[in-house]
Parts: structure tokens; sequence; C-alpha cells
């Protein structure tokens, strides 16, 4: 008997509006991702790409729409209320971005932290710290940055600065991984090392991921590609 996929996207419209004109960015989109699968989502820039990806990730919602539906685990999170979809990005989804988002006047080792800061709270975090401390140090040590705890990004290279944003990523052990361009702002040589070290941890720990990219070489690297263009893909997704 087939699993059903651990995320499913249906009839997903996504409209912006801008001053007094509505622009639409997806136009029904059907996407379907199983359990330790990694997907690529292949497209120029402007096809819609990352919206996708927020959309996945709870950071926005879809068009309302009785048709449209995006569900992960079962659960179809453009219903859910605050506290819910603030544990669904906190707890199950580590982001990966293009641009690294890390605290100027933060550590390597303390911005590694700040997702289960986030997702626990002072108290649970307090009471895990010790534990989640050292599984930030491990995966510090797994991209090369074991000498690098105590720096601050301004001290880091931009492919320093991207695997310190992959560690923190990590650290909840997430279920899904959602990746922006996560190489598009480093050369050819420094993005394919930081892809190998991102493919082996979440192989590691039989993550599911989504990945968005206009690279080639970025897209062969998973294991399904899908071609978004203009809002739409344009072959079948699922």
């Amino acid at each position: 008997m087939n699993m059903a996929p651990i995320l499913e996207a249906k009839s997903v419209h996504k409209t912006f509006r801008l001053g007094r004109v509505d622009v639409p960015v997806l136009h029904g989109v059907d996407l379907a991702v199983e359990k330790g699968e990694c997907v690529a989502v292949f497209g120029a820039s402007g096809s819609g790409k990352s919206t996708l990806l927020h959309l996945l990730g709870g950071l926005d919602r879809p068009d309302k729409s009785p048709e449209a539906t995006i569900t992960f685990d079962g659960k179809d999170i453009t219903r859910a209320g605050v506290r819910e979809l603030d544990q669904y990005r906190g707890r199950r989804v580590g982001f990966v971005f293009q641009f690294y988002h890390l605290l100027p006047e933060l550590t390597v080792l303390e911005n590694t932290l700040i997702a289960p800061m986030v997702a626990l709270g002072r108290f649970g975090y307090a009471k895990q710290s010790g534990a989640l401390r050292e599984r930030a140090s491990g995966l510090l040590d797994t991209m090369g940055l074991s000498h690098r705890l105590k720096h601050r990004p301004v001290e880091l290279s931009g492919g320093e600065r991207q695997r310190v944003a992959i560690a923190r990523a990590l650290v909840n052990e997430p279920t899904l991984l959602l990746a922006d361009e996560p190489t598009g702002n480093l050369d050819q040589a420094t993005g394919a090392s930081i892809l190998d070290a991102l493919m082996r941890v979440r192989t590691e720990l039989d993550q599911t991921m989504v990945l968005v990219t206009h690279d080639n070489a970025t897209a062969e690297r998973a294991d399904r590609v899908v071609h978004l263009a203009d809002g739409v893909f344009e072959t079948p997704a699922a």
C-alpha cells in the first residue's frame, strides 16, 4: 500500500497586491513530496519558486480557496491557527536562505542556537541548554567550524556564514528542510562544498527537503527536479 506524501500542495494560488494592482504569482500549483525525498524546484528568477517555498514553510498563506490545501504529515497548515503555525515553523521545519540572516552581535554558536531558543521559549530552552549546545557544537564541527564557535559573522567568509545558517536550520532536527537558493550567493567551488555538507547531514537524519534554485548543477543534486515557469509547473510535479 502506498503511503501518503509527507508534504502536499493542491490548487495553490498566490496573488500579491502592489498598490492598486493585483500581481498573480502562483496559478494553481500541485506538488507532492515523499518522506525522505529531496525535490528541486527549478526555474528562473520571478517564476514563483521562493513564494512557493514560503507557503510550504508557513511563512505566508495562499489565496483563500476551498480547493487550496498545503498538508504536512496529514495536517493542513493553510487552516492552522497562529500558535500551531508557530510550532510547525519552529519544530518541524528548518529554513536555509540565500542570504544568511545571522545576527551580527551573536557568536557562531549563539546564532546556531537561535532556532531552539525561539521554539522552546526561555524556560524550555534552559532545561535542555546543555544537550542543545552539544548538538549545535557537533553540527558546527560537521560543517568544519569547530574553530569558529566564538567568532561573529563579520569575521567569517560567505561560505562559513552559510554553513552556520545550515547548522542553525538543522539543530532542531526538523523533519522538513526548505532551502531557498542556498548556494546562490557563493562561488561554484564553495557552493558545491556547502551542498555536499547539507546533503550528507540530511541523508543521515532522513530528512525531507525542498530546494529551490535556478542553477542546473544544484538542481541535479536532488532526487527529482520539477520545473516552475510563470507560476505553474511545466511537467507534472507529483
